[in-house]
Formats: C-alpha cells, sequence, structure tokens
C-alpha cells in the first residue's frame, strides 16, 4: 500500500493535480490540510450527545505523552498544549510537573468539553498553525495526535519555546489504518476502475527526525508504538472515526464513496483481516518525539575524534575483571 513518505507535502500536491493552498506567513510551507473542514469536524464531534465515547485512543496516547512529561524530573512554570482537545494530556498532569497550562485547540467547542485537572489552565481558540504567543514563551510545550503538528513544529512550537525548553508530542504514522486504506484501494479500484485517498496522509518515522532537525530541535528521541482496536466490522470503524474528528480533510479528497464500493470494502476488510470471532482490528501507529530548544548549557557530544580509548580496549577491561574474580 503506497504512503506519501519524503517530502510528502509536495509528494502530496504532485499525485493530487491540484494547486496547493497558500503558504503559512513567513514559512514557506503549504499544508495538505483543508484546516477549515477539520475545525468543522472537530466541532461537531464535540457536539454529539457522547462526545467521550470516542476518545478512548486519545486518552491512551494523552497519558503516554504525559508519561514523557514525568520522565523529565523538572518543574515547568509555564506550559502549552497544542491541539489540546478535551485536555487528554493535562488530565494525566499535576502542579509538581507543571504549574500552569495554556490550552489551544481551533475547535471551540471541543474548549467547552475540558476536563478537569489540578493545574491552572487557560483555554484559547486559535489555529494551531498561527500560534498568538510570543517567542521564548514558554518551558514545555506537548500536542498530542494533531494533524497538524509536522508544519506547527519549525514556525510556531519552536518559536514558542524558550532555550532550554522541551517539546513532547505524539503524532499518527505512516502505518495507521493501513487495513482500511488498503481495503477501500481495493474495492474502488474493482468497482470503479481507480481510487482516491479516503484517509489523511501521514508522515514517515524514517523523516520525522530529519524534520525535527530542520524546525531547530536537537537532543531529539523518536520512538514508535502500536494500538490496536477490534471493532465488529469496518463501518463502526468509521463511525468512531468520524466521533474523535477524525475523516479525512486532505484537500484532494473524493466527497462521495459509492454505496458498492462501501459494501464491497467492508466484505474485503472482513475476508483479509477479519478474525475467528468476527471482529476486525484497526492498527494506529503512533511516533513520539522529543525535541529540546538550543542554550548554551545543554550538554553536547563531544567532537569527532576526541576519544582517548577506544572500543577495543573494552574486551580488556572485561577480561581484567573476569581474572580479578
Amino acid at each position: 500500500l503506497a504512503r506519501p513518505s519524503g517530502c510528502w507535502c509536495r509528494r502530496f500536491w504532485a499525485a493530487s493535480g491540484k494547486t496547493a493552498p497558500a503558504a503559512s506567513p513567513g514559512s514557506g510551507a503549504r499544508s495538505p490540510f483543508d484546516r477549515q473542514l477539520k475545525r468543522k469536524q472537530k466541532n461537531w464531534a464535540a457536539l454529539q450527545p457522547e462526545p467521550a465515547k470516542y476518545d478512548y485512543l486519545r486518552e491512551e496516547v494523552g497519558g503516554r505523552v504525559a508519561d514523557r512529561v514525568f520522565d523529565i524530573t523538572r518543574t515547568f512554570p509555564l506550559a502549552l498544549d497544542v491541539g489540546c482537545g478535551s485536555g487528554y494530556i493535562a488530565q494525566y498532569l499535576n502542579k509538581e510537573t507543571v504549574e500552569k497550562l495554556f490550552q489551544v485547540d481551533m475547535a471551540e467547542n471541543a474548549l467547552k468539553n475540558t476536563m478537569e485537572t489540578e493545574i491552572p489552565t487557560v483555554s484559547v481558540v486559535a489555529d494551531e498553525e498561527f500560534l498568538p504567543f510570543k517567542e521564548d514563551t514558554f518551558d514545555l510545550v506537548v500536542s498530542s495526535l494533531r494533524f497538524v503538528l509536522i508544519i506547527s513544529l519549525k514556525f510556531n512550537i519552536h518559536q514558542v519555546l524558550k532555550p532550554d525548553g522541551v517539546f513532547i508530542g505524539a503524532m499518527f504514522g505512516g502505518e495507521t489504518l493501513y487495513e482500511l486504506r488498503c481495503s477501500l484501494q481495493l474495492a474502488e479500484l474493482e468497482r470503479e476502475g481507480g481510487f482516491s485517498p479516503h484517509v489523511s496522509p501521514f508522515t514517515d518515522v524514517t523523516d520525522l527526525g530529519h524534520l525535527l532537525g530542520r524546525a531547530g530541535f536537537n537532543t531529539l528521541t523518536v520512538d514508535t508504538d502500536e494500538i490496536q482496536v477490534n471493532y465488529p466490522g469496518m463501518f463502526e470503524i468509521m463511525e468512531d472515526l468520524k466521533g474523535m474528528g477524525e475523516s479525512n480533510c486532505s484537500w484532494n479528497r473524493k466527497p462521495i464513496l459509492h454505496r458498492e464500493t462501501m459494501l464491497a470494502a467492508a466484505a474485503i476488510y472482513q475476508e483479509m483481516y477479519g478474525s475467528n470471532d468476527g471482529s476486525v482490528p484497526a492498527t494506529f501507529e503512533i511516533y513520539y518525539m522529543i525535541g529540546w530548544k538550543f542554550q548554551e548549557s545543554q550538554a553536547r557530544p563531544a567532537q569527532r575524534g576526541s576519544a582517548t580509548v577506544s572500543f577495543g580496549d573494552l574486551a580488556k577491561i572485561n577480561a581484567l575483571i573476569s581474572r580479578k574474580k
């Protein structure tokens, strides 16, 4: 199954045959996503009778991002949560770790449903691509599963961090929903003679470290994880994605998916990936990343060639220790 990789924004627009939207001011980056549509999707999801019913994935990943914050043994006086939603990260934090938290989301209805937390919070409605904060403001920036995260890294998140500040984030990886994408593509090829993307594009883990480095972060850490959720069928997966506000928002999305194609895709999904109990899995690949903003006092790697002991000498040390025993 082909997916965007490398310079995925440029390849996305080249493949779509459409004109990319205007770049973010001062950034030079072009977004493959319709931000206004995404805002409508998020606001619609937040207004549903039971929005918390679809929060299981975001709460799980939010807890894992919070765990990485706890791994850093310091207290952050001022922190920012980019694309906070209902406060999926904030609910796990405490005053010993974060003294005050700004929560930013583009969907005003999501901020009305924020969860309780012991940390003093300030809610701000703003587009994550255009953060309304001065440079060098926050000691910590966190973000979980935001679709504009890559574009925001350099032109927003790095700027608002103080020197020696840290960014900790999570985003969907390239293998996310590969079962759904493959089933829809095969069904469209069979029924309509071609296919269009029905899931928003993802970046690849091999590009993520490079993107963080280009954004100005150093002392990088990137790791991956997979969360697999079982559903009764393909239509339940799509219903939950809609309830999460995660329907496709790419500019080259196909507006209509025919009923016959949908039924064929559901049958293919069941045949290729179905379990013995009749359920089907949906895989969510998650990339976790940590990056620091440069400061002179930070530890740095030694220059190449400055070592005074070779790795070959380590074997001799082990031999000496064995003799003494």
